[in-house]
C-alpha cells in the first residue's frame, strides 16, 4: 500500500463515496478511488477503453479532487469527457445526450464545507446502488486495479446544452412569481436561468456562487435556509418558492403564504396533476412518505397505482426504472421523471419545472392546492442516534417485536396495527390510516423515525410514544437530532 495513501473505508457509503477531506481521504485516496472505479467501469461495460463523463461542483477545493479522481480513471483506460462546473442531474444528462458508458461527479450535495464525494454510476439514468458500493469498496482497498491509458478531452459549453433542453420544451401560460434559492451553491447558475426560460418572473435568493457559503448550507430541509425563502416570498407577494441543494438534484418547496410544503404532499399534487393525462400510470414514493398516496381519490379515478419502496435516491430511481413508472417521490424532495418528462433521475429543477406546469394547469395558488389534500399531521424526520455497528440488528429486534404486536392484536391509541410493510425497516400502519416507520439511516450512524395521522395530533404523538418507548427499551439509543413539539 502506497505510504502516505489515506481512504477511510466507512466513506463508501449506500449508494455514493463521502469523505471529509483531508481528514478521512487525501489525493492519494481519491486516485485510487477513480482507480478502482475505472476497474469496475470496465468489468461492467466489457470495454478496454469507456467514456466516462466527470464533473466538478462549486467547492473550493472540487476542481483538485477531480483531477485526482481523474488520473486514476486514466491510469485503468478510462477515456473521459469532462463537462466542468455542473450539477449532478447534468452530468446524468451528458450520459444519455453524449452516449457515454458511465459518470463520476465530484460533490458532497448539501454537506458543509470540508465534505467531498463522489455521485457514480454506469447504467444510463441510474446511480450505484448498495451491491455496486460494495463491489467498488472491494475494489478499491484491495487494490485489484486494471491498467489501461486512457485520453482526456474538455467538453466546452455542455452548460447551455443542458438549460435548452430543460427549456425548450417545459414553457407555461402562467406568469409564475416565483422565489429561487441557491444557498450559494452551484445550482445558482443554473436555475434562475432555466426557470426564467420557461416562462417565470424570477426573483434570486443568494444565487451567487461562494464556496463559503457565508448564509447557510445549501440543503432545502435546513431551517434557516427555508425561513429565508419564506421571508422572500412574503416580502415579494411571490407564487412560490424553490430551494435547490448544493448539486441541484433536490428541491424544497414554500407556498404563497410562506409555509413549508413537505415533499411527499408536493409530490401526490404533482402525481394527481399527471394522472389527468396519463391514465394507468404507476408511481413510487418512499416509505417515509405520507400515506394519502395509497388510498387517493384522484389517482384511483385515472386508474394510478402508488408503490411505496426504500428510501434513497438510488433505490427510487431504480424502483421507477424497473417498474417501468411515470415518476416517483422521495420525502427529501429527489423527485424522478420518466419519459416523456425526464430521463429518470432526479433533477431538482426539473421538480421545480413539474411545480410550474402543476400551477399553471390548475391557476390556483399552491396554498389553495394544498388546501385540496386531506389534512394529515405529520412528524419532522427525526433521527435518533444509534451506533453504525448496531442499528441494523435493533430494527431488526423491533421489526420482531412489532410483528407480535399486530400478530397479539394489542391496541396502541385504541388501533389495532392492520398492515406491516418491510422494505425498509418497518412501516406499520392502523386501519383508521394512521402509520410509523423506523428504519436504519444510509449514510449517519443513527435510526430515522417517522409518523403520521389522518385523525389528529394526539394520535400521532401516541404512535411517536409507542416508538420511542420500543427505543429506548433497547439501551441502544442517544439523542434525537429533533423531536415532534
Amino acid at each position: 500500500m502506497t505510504e502516505n495513501l489515506k481512504i477511510d473505508p466507512l466513506g463508501f457509503r449506500e449508494y455514493d463515496a463521502r469523505w471529509l477531506y483531508e481528514k478521512d481521504i487525501n489525493l492519494l485516496g481519491i486516485t485510487n478511488l477513480g482507480k478502482g472505479l475505472g476497474t469496475q467501469i470496465i468489468k461492467h461495460t466489457k470495454k478496454n477503453n469507456p467514456r466516462v463523463i466527470v464533473g466538478q461542483d462549486y467547492r473550493s477545493y472540487s476542481e483538485k479532487i477531480k483531477v485526482a479522481l481523474k488520473q486514476g480513471l486514466l491510469s485503468t483506460g478510462c477515456h473521459i469527457e469532462d463537462i466542468g462546473l455542473s450539477l449532478s442531474p447534468m452530468v446524468y444528462f451528458a450520459q444519455f445526450k453524449l452516449n457515454a458508458d458511465a459518470v463520476a461527479m465530484i460533490t458532497a450535495s448539501h454537506n458543509e464545507n470540508g465534505w467531498t464525494g463522489v455521485k457514480m454510476g454506469i447504467k444510463k439514468g441510474l446511480t450505484h446502488a448498495p451491491e455496486e458500493m460494495s463491489e467498488l469498496k472491494k475494489i478499491t482497498l484491495g487494490e485489484k486495479f486494471i491498467k489501461g491509458n486512457g485520453k482526456e478531452i474538455k467538453i466546452e459549453n455542455f452548460q447551455e446544452v443542458y438549460k435548452e433542453d430543460l427549456s425548450k420544451k417545459n414553457k407555461i401560460k402562467r406568469k409564475i412569481k416565483a422565489i429561487v434559492a441557491c444557498g450559494n451553491g452551484t445550482a445558482g447558475i443554473f436555475a434562475p436561468n432555466i426557470l426564467r426560460n420557461i416562462g417565470c418572473e424570477v426573483i434570486e435568493l443568494d444565487c451567487k456562487l461562494d464556496w463559503n457559503f457565508p448564509k447557510y448550507n445549501p440543503n432545502p430541509e435546513d431551517l434557516k435556509m427555508l425561513n429565508a425563502i419564506s421571508e422572500a416570498v412574503k416580502e415579494n407577494s411571490a407564487d412560490i418558492g424553490f430551494g435547490f441543494d448544493g448539486d441541484g438534484d433536490r428541491v424544497g418547496v414554500i407556498d404563497d403564504n410562506g409555509n413549508e410544503i413537505f415533499s411527499d404532499k408536493i409530490g401526490l399534487l404533482i402525481a394527481r396533476n399527471l394522472s389527468t393525462n396519463y391514465n394507468n400510470s404507476k408511481f413510487i414514493v418512499d416509505v417515509k412518505s405520507t400515506g394519502l398516496f395509497s388510498n387517493d381519490q384522484i389517482l384511483s379515478k385515472n386508474d394510478c397505482k402508488a408503490v411505496y419502496w426504500k428510501t434513497g435516491h438510488s433505490h427510487i430511481k431504480r424502483k421507477v426504472n424497473s417498474e417501468k413508472a411515470l415518476a416517483g417521490f422521495e420525502k427529501s424532495g429527489h423527485f424522478f421523471f420518466n419519459p416523456p418528462l425526464g430521463y429518470g433521475y432526479d433533477d431538482g429543477i426539473n421538480s421545480a419545472i413539474q411545480v410550474c406546469h402543476l400551477l399553471d394547469n390548475k391557476n390556483l395558488k399552491m396554498s389553495e392546492l394544498i388546501k385540496g389534500l386531506p389534512i394529515t399531521y405529520q412528524s419532522p424526520t427525526m433521527a435518533p442516534f444509534c451506533k453504525d455497528e448496531e442499528k441494523y440488528k435493533v430494527v431488526d429486534d423491533i421489526i420482531n417485536e412489532i410483528k407480535e404486536i399486530k400478530k397479539n392484536k394489542i391496541k396502541i391509541d385504541d388501533q389495532e396495527i392492520t398492515e406491516i410493510l418491510t422494505v425498509n425497516g418497518i412501516r406499520f400502519s392502523f386501519m383508521d390510516g394512521s402509520w410509523g416507520l423506523i428504519r436504519a439511516s444510509s449514510n449517519k450512524p443513527s435510526l430515522v423515525v417517522v409518523v403520521e395521522s389522518p385523525k389528529s395530533e394526539k394520535r400521532k404523538k401516541k404512535i411517536f410514544d409507542f416508538i420511542d418507548k420500543l427505543l429506548q427499551k433497547t439501551g441502544k439509543i442517544g439523542e434525537y437530532d429533533q423531536k415532534m413539539n
